[in-house]
This record gives structure tokens, C-alpha cells and sequence, in this order.
């Protein structure tokens, strides 16, 4: 049964924080590993190229199955899935730390990712199954959301702490704390029964999982093979093909792995493409900037974390009142300020970045924008589930994260193919910034997409909103929400 405000106990907590601590191991297991990328291709003597799949594995089985996921847990039973991912995560960490082979350990990162493909929608959906829809589950989802943030800026801090230590240790921080979350999900994650129908959709799991995984895949490695090479080409004829096949499944089949109607959701796409410009605009930002800042301007990994921070701490710090504006104005003006403030801060950063930069008359202002956009994360979130019956939540939240990892890869992926030829041959500072600065400016593009369409969707909602004259209470309840 659904909980509100009213009735949080102990135990509401409990699961709440378990839940968050699960969605922190994975932000922080995806940003830790950069760190120690150097120290782990001098000791197993890996290639760039090698050592780009210790990141794009995890991206690769997380973007590729966390549609899969999210269903699987509402078929199977939310409590089942999320104990097993969680195990199969805690052992693959285990590895990683063990292991001395190149391939093995890009091995345990493809299974790392697989386990949080199930993991990440498995926890929102337990989240949005058991806190009632309104103040109790907008508080939760804030709180979850920053936990997850607060792990990807996190990562660089603790990475660059357990760097020093030595890199295995950045493998093996998160085996202690996934076992704790673990026995603590044992004890405080409520049974569910599993679906009564609809777990039989064999093909349409098996298509629509490898074509996130070729997909996924074919963005990452498009930059190395060539975008117009043959590889690319047959790839992405591959994917199309995938999904077409998915496409037809779906709708022919009695008990589809995924209800194609919930695409017709207006705030779930809507909150899908915003947070594929919000993700991806980052990533690609942090990526540039962490090149440049240690490469071209020789900055410390703790340096440069320690330089990020104002972001992590400014996403932490939302918790404490992102539940209480989304009750307060909905989430379409939330999202539709925060993107826009968001993307003043990247073309801020763009115009005013150079080899001599002031950290507080030019990079803090521009952190400080770009932290505003985080800001509207919660809210997103909270957006993308609202109205969704409890049987398709984790189907929603899977629609959602997919949206934001696999957009998140294809942006970036983009932008590690403009800023490579630029940079391929810069020896100096001032080279490599002129070779960053088209990736910077696509980046900022990406963002001001994300903020056009949040705008047009706020404009949107508002258009179609009923007269007060003619809407009942209810309605207009359930408008403001959106």
C-alpha cells in the first residue's frame, strides 16, 4: 500500500535510504573509474582505446537493458529482481578488484552494468509503488534523484582518494556498501506478487534488448571505426531492423514486454527528451573539461574534483526543498527555468574559457548555472511518473533512464567525434582549447535544445490545460501535478 507524508516510520526511512544508497553505488561506480583510468592502463598495459571500454562496458549492458529492466521487475516482482541485481553487482565489483586481464576486467564492467540496468528502474519503481502519488512521492523522489547525483560527483572525489591508494580500491569501495544495502533490502523491501500475465514476452525482450545493445555499441565505437564506414552503416541498419522487428512484436502479441500506448504519455516523452539534452550536454561538458583541465592545464584529479564540487553540493542542497516547490508550482516551470539557467551556464563556460582561467571571476559563475539546471533533476522525475499505474511504473522508469543513458552515449559519442580530429595534434594549450571549443559549442547546443523543448512543453501543458470555469477540482489537481 501506497504511504503518504503521514505516515513515514523508521522503516519508511529505512528503505527509502537503502534504496538511495543502491542508485548512489551506481552514479558513483560510473564517475570513480575515470580517474583511475591512467594507473589502470600503465599497470595491464592497455591501449586509449582499450581503456575507453572500462567506461563504455558499463554504459553498454546499463543503456542497453534498463528498458528490459524495468519491466522485468514489474513481471517478475520488484523485491525478487532488485535483490538478485544487487548481488550480481556486489560480486562483479568484487572481481574488477581481483582480476589482472585487460578483457576481464572490461568483462566485470559489462556485468556491472547489466546488474544496474536492473537495479536503477527496479529501485524508482519500488520508490513510486510504495510512497503515495503527490507530496510523500515527490519528497521521496527528490531525495532519491540527489542520491544518485550526489554518487556521479562524488565518484571523482573518492576516485581520486582511492587513486592514490591504489586503482583496485576504486573497484573495491562499493563491495562493503552493496552487501550492507544488500542485507538491509532483505529486511525492508516489502514482498510484491509478480504480474499475473504478461511475463512471456521472450521475443520482444530478446529484440528490444539487442537493439539497445547494438545500439549503444555502435555511438561508442562509431568515432573509432568512422561514422560512414561500413561497420557504422550495417550497424545502425542492425538497430533499425531490431527495432522494427521489437516494434511488430509488440503490438501483435497478447502480453507485450512493453504497452506501446505508454508512449502516448505526454509527460513521460516529454520528460524522456529533456533529460536526454540534460544528460547528455553534461557528460559531454565534464568529458571536455576533465581533458582539458588536467591534460592541457595539468590539474590534479583531486584538483579538478575539488574544482566540481560546487555542483555536487548544489544538487545535494536541492533535497531539502525540490519536493516542496514541485507541490508548490508543478514541474513543468521547474524544468522549463532550471534547463534554460542550465544552458546560460555551458555558453557562459564556452565563450569565457581559456588557457589562463579565473577559477573565481569565470569557471565558479558558470558551475554555479550549470548546478541550477541539476536543480530541476528531481522534478523530471517526478514528471515522467505521475499518472502511470503501479503496474507500469517500472516500465516508466525504465522508458526514462533508458532515454537518459543511451541519450546520454549518442551526445557524447557525437562530441567525442568533433573534438578528436581538432585535438588529434595539439601539443599546447591554447591548441587543445581550440580543438574543445566545437565540442563545447555542441554541447551547449544539445542544452538549449533540452531548454526549448521544456519551454514548448510548459506552453504546451498550459494550452491544453481546461478553463477553471469548466474543470472540476480534480482535474485541475491532476494538470497542476503534470
Amino acid at each position: 500500500m501506497s504511504l503518504s507524508s503521514a505516515t513515514w516510520s523508521a522503516r519508511t526511512w529505512g528503505l527509502l535510504i537503502t534504496l538511495c544508497v543502491v542508485l548512489f553505488l551506481d552514479g558513483l561506480d560510473v564517475s570513480m573509474i575515470g580517474v583511475a583510468l591512467p594507473s589502470i592502463g600503465a599497470e595491464l598495459d592497455l591501449s586509449t582505446s582499450s581503456l575507453q571500454w572500462l567506461i563504455s562496458g558499463y554504459v553498454l549492458g546499463y543503456g542497453g537493458l534498463l528498458l528490459v529492466g524495468g519491466r522485468t521487475a514489474d513481471l517478475l516482482g520488484r523485491r525478487r529482481v532488485f535483490l538478485v541485481a544487487l548481488a550480481v553487482f556486489a560480486v562483479a565489483s568484487l572481481l574488477g578488484g581481483l582480476v589482472s586481464s585487460g578483457p576481464l576486467l572490461i568483462a566485470t564492467r559489462f556485468i556491472k552494468g547489466l546488474a544496474a540496468a536492473f537495479t536503477a528502474p527496479t529501485g524508482l519503481s519500488i520508490i513510486t509503488t510504495n510512497f503515495a502519488e503527490g507530496p510523500a512521492r515527490n519528497k521521496a523522489l527528490s531525495i532519491y534523484t540527489v542520491f544518485g547525483a550526489g554518487g556521479y560527483s562524488s565518484g571523482l572525489l573518492f576516485g581520486g582518494l582511492m587513486t592514490g591508494v591504489g586503482w583496485r580500491w576504486t573497484f573495491l569501495l562499493p563491495v562493503p556498501i552493496a552487501l550492507i544495502a544488500l542485507v538491509a533490502a532483505w529486511a525492508l523491501v516489502p514482498r510484491d506478487e509478480p504480474a499475473e500475465e504478461g511475463g512471456h514476452d521472450l521475443l520482444g525482450a530478446l529484440t528490444s534488448g539487442a537493439a539497445m545493445l547494438l545500439l549503444v555499441y555502435t555511438v561508442v565505437s562509431a568515432p573509432e571505426a568512422g561514422w560512414g564506414s561500413a561497420r557504422t552503416v550495417l550497424s545502425f541498419a542492425g538497430v533499425a531492423a531490431l527495432f522494427a522487428a521489437f516494434i511488430t512484436i509488440e503490438r501483435r502479441i497478447a502480453h507485450p514486454l512493453v504497452r506501446l500506448g505508454i508512449l502516448r504519455k505526454a509527460t513521460l516523452v516529454r520528460a524522456s527528451v529533456v533529460i536526454v539534452a540534460l544528460a547528455g550536454s553534461y557528460f559531454s561538458w565534464q568529458f571536455i573539461v576533465t581533458l582539458f583541465l588536467q591534460d592541457g592545464l595539468g590539474w590534479s584529479p583531486l584538483h579538478l574534483a575539488l574544482a566540481l564540487l560546487p555542483i555536487g553540493l548544489m544538487v545535494t542542497t536541492s533535497a531539502i526543498f525540490s519536493d516542496k516547490l514541485v507541490d508548490r508550482v508543478g514541474t513543468g516551470p521547474i524544468i522549463a527555468v532550471t534547463t534554460t539557467v542550465m544552458a546560460v551556464g555551458y555558453l557562459l563556460f564556452t565563450l569565457t574559457l581559456s588557457t589562463d582561467p579565473s577559477y573565481v571571476g569565470m569557471v565558479l559563475p558558470a558551475l554555479v548555472l550549470i548546478g541550477i539546471g541539476w536543480v530541476g533533476f528531481p522534478a523530471i522525475n517526478i514528471q515522467a511518473t505521475s499518472g502511470i499505474d503501479d503496474d507500469e511504473q517500472g516500465l516508466a522508469a525504465g522508458v526514462l533512464q533508458t532515454s537518459m543513458q543511451v541519450g546520454a552515449a549518442i551526445v557524447l559519442a557525437i562530441t567525442t567525434a568533433i573534438i578528436t580530429s581538432g585535438t588529434a595534434e595539439a601539443t599546447t594549450p591554447a591548441a587543445m582549447l581550440d580543438g574543445f571549443r566545437p565540442g563545447l559549442a555542441f554541447a551547449t547546443a544539445a542544452s538549449v535544445f533540452g531548454a526549448i523543448a521544456a519551454i514548448a512543453g510548459l506552453v504546451w501543458e498550459r494550452r491544453s490545460r481546461p478553463a477553471p470555469e469548466t474543470a472540476d477540482a480534480g482535474e485541475l489537481e491532476l494538470a497542476g501535478a503534470a
